[in-house]
């Protein structure tokens, strides 16, 4: 892999310490229960170790006492140990401590319980298979506008287009190379199969990006609305200034595609970053064996999207950009 330039770091470490604990007996996993009926809601962050935006949103959350009017809410710091190593000047290696966290939402690989990350999934199990609604806090690798991923069931499209931000929705099927929580259980099934079930996944731009904080902490307070968890009013008054303007418009970017790089060599032809649209297809984007070497790997489509490109964590079997096609959403009510 040629070598990728260095990238600002600019949103400091939240201190967690007075929240590490929890009070659930899961250290990170905090619930709070309104005593009335209403959905189970999880807000989840820190799948990777240096996503810094979803643990300033959960302290923040924690910092003002916020407890629902209906239901309950679970906050979730997931994996503590991989945050534990962060340094800024070489974040990358803080995402996970042996293997992706994001990867191992399968039955087989909890109960194997090989590595930290499984193990870490499977005492958290317990959580994502009570909640009803999930979101799962994330941020990018290089910088590039948030986008929130459905999965591909209506029901997360029709909760996206609720939100009303961020502009940007991914419709995908998840990673080869395992399965991600938010598509864990019930949450991956089929709308006829999955009952009041809800999970979206936010990326919220560039990992040192402090403009990510607020995008974490706007698209909280819209899931805990739609929810039914609280109260618009109630959310405005215990989060002021977290609402950030609607997005004018929303964009669905069906995945059907993408490349899978079989070495630490793949390169792309260009410094590409992410929403790039590609007129015709076979476009070269990208050679498997360094810049100008190896196969060549096209766009393949006309007016094709790049939906999250980076080398970054560029190894074999670590997709490495994926293929989408771009429709507006209906207009919204």
């Amino acid at each position: 892999m040629s070598q990728l330039p260095a990238l600002r770091f600019d949103l400091p470490l939240p201190d967690i310490g007075a929240w590490r604990a929890g009070n659930t007996g899961v250290e990170g996993v905090w619930r709070f229960d309104s005593g009335q009926p209403g959905r189970h809601v999880l807000i989840s962050a820190l799948i990777h170790g240096n996503e810094l935006c979803g643990a300033w949103a959960l302290k923040g959350l924690l910092e003002a006492g916020l407890r629902p009017q209906r239901g309950s809410l679970t906050l979730m710091l997931c994996n503590l140990a991989a945050f534990d190593r962060f340094d800024a000047a070489h974040h990358d290696t803080a995402r996970f401590v042996e293997e992706d966290l994001n990867r191992q939402w399968s039955p087989e690989r909890m109960q194997g319980g090989e590595t930290l990350e499984r193990r870490r999934a499977a005492a958290l199990r317990p959580f994502v298979e009570q909640a009803d609604w999930l979101l799962d806090l994330h941020s990018m690798h290089e910088p590039s506008a948030p986008l929130l991923l459905t999965g591909v069931q209506p029901r997360n499209l029709e909760l996206a287009r609720r939100l009303r931000a961020p502009e940007h929705i991914v419709i995908d099927a998840g990673h080869q190379d395992g399965v991600r929580m938010r598509d864990f259980g019930r949450f991956g099934r089929p709308d006829g199969e999955a009952g009041d079930s809800r999970s979206l996944l936010i990326e919220c731009g560039f990992h040192g990006d402090p403009s990510s904080r607020a995008v974490a902490q706007d698209i909280c307070l819209r899931f805990l609305e739609q929810a039914g968890t609280l109260d618009a009013d109630q959310l405005a008054a215990a989060l002021p200034g977290w609402r950030l303007p609607d997005a004018p418009h929303q964009w669905a970017l069906t995945v059907d595609g993408a490349a899978v790089a079989r070495s630490e060599r793949f390169a792309f032809t260009g410094p590409f970053t992410g929403l790039e649209v590609f007129a015709h297809a076979g476009t070269v984007i990208g050679h498997h064996d360094g810049p100008g070497q190896g196969e060549a790997v096209t766009t393949p489509y006309d007016d094709c999207v790049l939906v999250m490109p980076s080398m970054r964590q560029a190894r074999a079997g670590v997709t490495v950009v994926r293929f989408a096609r771009r429709a507006a959403l209906r207009d919204r009510a």
